[in-house]
């Protein structure tokens, strides 16, 4: 999984002419994208039902950070330099070890459509957390969007029939939210980085500095786990999650902020929650409450105005 908001912020860069040749095959891959992250949810839920969730977080991490690492290498730009190249690797740890180890251990203890509608309002926090650094300037418009987008994360959380018994979805959707707040902190961290570090090459270093640490702390769990019987099912799965999820979709990412800008790609990334629903609801049979859907619409509304 992924976060629009944070992209939007790591590969800043100016729309192109609507007639440019190219722009139309984007609008249609950034709809993919959206589709990736979307059905991202379901496959991370039915991957951890057989595998250890900190064994496939730890796998398809690693998946991932090879493979960026490879396509970063194969454009032959110049890489940062040392002490910022240290700084992005630390930062990794953060945004792709911390917050994945809260991401997948939230997904597997809850359903997958409300972990995605509490990630929704990742753009929210942001503005929040922002603000109370000091580092993001706050419209009364976008305090009001931030309550409502944070009232509608509650309604998510606590509108969920498990949660409110105190069943396991309590601790799920806890964990996603502190993973929200974590991804939030880092995208604030690494925004200086961005002006300077292409943003393919920050996302493989980043990935990789993630990726180190899942490893040592997976290994328990990598080591344990019987990978001669692992189904057909959850290799495609994590196939899907490592390269889909974390790979491709990236890609789609940057060419969308390359041609037509981050504002119009970063709406394409708030498809996904909804997606995300949809298909919990096809392969799961996840169906929102009515607090839940009233704190869905609290949350996009809050997006909205925080944007504004």
């Amino acid at each position: 999984m992924t976060s629009p908001t944070r992209d939007a912020v790591a590969a800043p860069g100016r729309a192109e002419s609507g007639s440019r040749p190219g722009v139309w095959l984007t609008e249609l891959l950034l709809f993919s994208m959206a589709l990736i992250w979307g059905i991202n949810f379901s496959v991370v839920k039915g991957a951890t039902l057989e595998l250890a969730p900190l064994a496939f977080n730890s796998a398809r991490v690693a998946l991932a950070a090879v493979s960026l690492l490879l396509v970063a290498a194969a454009a032959r730009r110049p890489w940062p330099s040392r002490r910022d190249t240290l700084a992005l690797l630390g930062l990794g740890v953060l945004g792709n070890c911390v917050y994945q180890v809260l991401f997948i251990e939230g997904v597997a203890r809850t359903q997958p459509g409300t972990a995605a509608l509490i990630l929704g309002a990742g753009p929210a926090v942001i503005a929040l957390i922002g603000r109370l650094f000091g580092v993001e300037r706050v419209s009364a418009r976008s305090v009001v969007g931030i309550v409502i987008s944070v009232v509608g994360v509650g309604l998510v959380m606590f509108g969920d029939p498990e949660a409110a018994r105190g069943g396991a979805s309590l601790l799920g959707n806890a964990l996603v939210f502190a993973g929200c707040i974590g991804w939030a902190v880092f995208t604030l961290l690494v925004k200086p980085y961005t002006h300077r570090v292409p943003g393919m090459q920050l996302s493989a270093i980043t990935m990789t500095g993630g990726a180190l640490p899942l490893l040592v702390v997976g290994s328990p769990a990598l080591a344990a786990t019987r990978w001669s019987e692992v189904s057909a099912t959850t290799w495609g799965a994590m196939a899907y999650s490592g390269l889909g999820a974390l790979v491709i979709a990236y890609v789609i990412w940057y060419r969308g902020v390359r041609v037509i800008g981050p504002t119009r790609t970063a709406m394409y990334g708030n498809l996904q929650p909804f997606i995300a629903l949809v298909v919990a609801w096809l392969v799961f049979g996840d169906v929102p409450t009515s607090l839940q859907a009233a704190g869905a619409g609290g949350i996009m509304s809050g997006i909205l105005l925080t944007r504004g």
